[in-house]
């Protein structure tokens, strides 16, 4: 089955492949959702799957990532397209004062995977950027991540900042030294402690 060689494609992080096997699909008559949830959300799914159980590691599934987001390039435009394509709006970033990409990048990637429209503000990002880009996006989630103990209070500052200014966003948090107390006592609405786990999250979050 096609969406069956997709879904493989990803899982080799055969970034070359996989555009043409989803052009193929596409050109077979195949729906871009369809294609979304049934290869590249399913793959991404797999892939975390095998992460928790350690069948894969965090390299081969950035490969896999990568592969992704090559053949979500290919349909992207056409779930734009269609209110119904993406599921909801993520913005994403490190918080001011951290400088780790590798995890959050990660969290970003599966979560395209699993059609969400995502917004990476990459790391060090000041608290006004998260304000202004969930605003400019109407994002439904924010996702913020450290590394850093020192930099953790830097989420409490966010999160105060932006439910003070009025928008309806659900924030969750993740990284090394964050903890589901610490997101209870800074505001937040869920923590994850890993790629899938935050897929879940946020998944449950927009449920």
């Amino acid at each position: 089955m096609a969406f069956e060689e997709i879904k493989q494609s990803i899982l080799e992080g055969d970034v070359d492949a996989t555009p043409g096997l989803v052009r193929a699909e596409l050109e077979a008559g195949a729906d871009a959702s369809t294609i979304l949830s049934d290869a590249l959300t399913a793959a991404m799914d797999e892939a975390g799957r095998r992460l928790s159980t350690g069948e894969m590691f965090i390299p081969e599934i950035l490969f896999a990532a990568d592969a992704m987001k090559a053949g979500l390039d290919i349909i992207k435009p056409l779930l734009l397209d269609d209110a119904q394509g993406m599921k909801g709006t993520v913005v994403i970033g490190g918080v001011k004062g951290d400088f780790h990409d590798i995890g959050k990048t990660l969290v970003a990637w599966m979560l395209e995977g699993a059609g969400f429209e995502v917004i990476d503000l990459g790391v060090d990002v000041p608290s006004e950027t998260f304000l202004e880009t969930a605003r400019e996006h109407d994002a439904d989630i924010v996702a913020m991540s450290t590394l850093m103990v020192t930099t953790m209070p830097m989420m409490e500052v966010n999160i105060k900042l932006v439910r003070a200014a009025g928008l309806d966003v659900k924030f969750i948090l993740g990284g090394a030294p964050v903890s589901q107390t610490y997101a209870d006592r800074a505001g937040a609405d869920g923590y994850a402690s890993d790629a899938p786990g935050a897929v879940a999250l946020v998944r449950e979050l927009m449920g």
